[in-house]
């Protein structure tokens, strides 16, 4: 996989929030064909960070609603990646 197409978009919670103040963790939505080592390559090439650990997981499917009709958003792949002592990544830095 190419690069740019690995990471979609970071996740911005509470919890994402916390573990970034007080781990050093980083957390992303990423392309669900991506594996570990495209991740770790992915952030390490983009952002000019090294990376100490890479977890993923698979978000499942939900069921919708909206009135009567009902739908289903998709699966998702989400990465928490463990950046090196000192190291961080400013998604907004003029916040």
């Amino acid at each position: 996989m190419k690069v740019h197409e690995v990471i979609r978009r970071p996740l911005v919670t509470e919890k994402s929030n916390i573990g970034r103040e007080e781990q050093n963790l980083v957390t992303l939505a990423v392309d669900p064909r991506a594996n570990k080592h495209d991740i770790r390559r992915a952030v390490e090439q983009l952002f000019d960070v090294s990376v100490v650990d890479v977890h993923t997981m698979r978000m499942p499917r939900k069921t919708r609603r909206v009135g009567r009709s009902s739908g289903r958003k998709p699966e998702w792949k989400k990465a928490i990646v463990r950046l090196a002592e000192g190291q961080s990544i400013e998604f907004f830095e003029g916040v």
